[in-house]
């Protein structure tokens, strides 16, 4: 995440005010909407039920057309 410039704090504050969720393609992942900086972002999370978190896979901004 740090070629992204974004903490963990960051990651923590984007999911706490997300606008928003998806189910993503890869079965089992989910899409959060979120805004950082201004823009908006999309944080794909995974559940891992077993330990009962909210692993973060990948988080990027919304590149528009």
């Amino acid at each position: 995440m740090l070629d992204r410039r974004v903490t963990e704090v960051d990651l923590r504050r984007m999911l706490e005010y997300a606008g928003g969720d998806r189910a993503d393609v890869v079965e089992g992942r989910w899409v959060i909407e979120t805004r950082h900086n201004r823009k908006d972002w999309e944080v794909i999370v995974e559940p891992d039920n077993e330990q009962k978190l909210l692993v973060v896979v990948t988080a990027y901004p919304v590149e528009e057309l």
